[in-house]
């Protein structure tokens, strides 16, 4: 097979390190970070105990140290990657929790104070689509006019069922509601889907991606599910242990997830990154390259590549 269009060094699907590259030039970090913000279904606006896979980090395991500022934070990362890229750029991401649930006021001077820093180019911001508010769209509209806003949405799946069982909170309508509202605003949107989730089969976790394909999305991320001790899942787990899927089947779904994926949507991310240290299982999880190899190994193994089996208007 010719080299991918979208893709570098023998890779068959259109990653974020490609798109990176070739949009600033040169290698482009993303800074996690905590801004100290919380969920609205953590303080019982939407629902209590957030979703069940969600740590007490609010999914921010790798981000900054929430007591310390978020220039100290910035620079605590960014210091370990300049060391290996001095020429680099970076994108300050919000992480931790809901990060566009809070006051205006607060987001401006939060998102601001990083992206007045030198080399940074933009900013991914994690959160919720029933909690970015109207006056928060034109506020992140103005900004993309004049940097890079990202806004990363946690979808997981499609399925009201499986919604239901992880207490999500949210209902498909209002994420296809909010996905249409950036993307009239020309903001790129990243959505998380999650393969291995209680109840699912492999029909439906594929399902969630032909769906995605139907509407105006920049860019995916692909998680493995895993347990995380404190967690409401880790209870769930050690209560009533569930099948979890193997490295074997999980590479099986991402790389026929990728052959239904539309080229041109840009996987930012394709394999869980637990904590050791918080990780209950799969403990598979935990050797990153070699699922991330395994992936790219079964693609040549197909003569496959991302949107082979897109049908593709001419």
């Amino acid at each position: 097979m010719k080299e991918f269009e979208f893709g570098e060094n023998n890779k068959r699907y259109h990653t974020l390190d490609y798109f990176y590259k070739h949009k600033y030039g040169t290698k482009v970090f993303k800074v996690s970070l905590n801004a100290g913000f919380t969920c609205p279904n953590i303080d019982g606006t939407k629902g209590h105990g957030g979703c069940i896979y969600c740590s007490k980090l609010g999914s921010g395991e790798f981000a900054g140290n929430e007591q310390k500022d978020l220039v100290t934070q910035f620079y605590e990362v960014k210091e370990m990657m300049h060391k290996k890229w001095p020429s680099a750029k970076y994108i300050g991401y919000f992480q931790a929790h809901t990060n566009t649930y809070a006051p205006l006021s607060i987001l401006k001077e939060k998102y601001e104070c990083i992206l007045n820093l030198p080399n940074v180019v933009g900013l991914n911001i994690a959160t919720r689509p029933d909690s970015i508010c109207e006056e928060c769209l034109d506020y992140l509209e103005e900004l993309n006019k004049k940097t890079n806003i990202t806004i990363e949405l946690g979808l997981q799946s499609i399925h009201e069922k499986t919604a239901r069982a992880i207490n999500r909170c949210h209902t498909l309508t209002c994420f296809e509601e909010m996905v249409y509202k950036l993307h009239n605003r020309n903001i790129p949107i990243v959505v998380h889907i999650m393969n291995g989730l209680p109840g699912e089969t492999k029909e439906m976790m594929l399902e969630t991606v032909s769906y995605l394909n139907t509407l105006p999305i920049w860019g995916i991320k692909i998680h493995m599910l895993h347990i995380i001790k404190g967690t409401a899942l880790a209870t769930l787990y050690e209560k009533h242990p569930f099948p979890l899927l193997t490295r074997e089947e999980y590479v099986d779904i991402v790389c026929d997830q990728i052959e239904l994926l539309d080229k041109h949507i840009v996987i930012n991310r394709i394999t869980g990154d637990p904590k050791k240290e918080d990780l209950i299982a799969p403990t598979w999880l935990l050797k990153k390259f070699c699922v991330l190899n395994e992936i790219d190994k079964e693609l040549k193994r197909r003569n496959s590549y991302q949107g082979k089996k897109v049908n593709y208007k001419k």
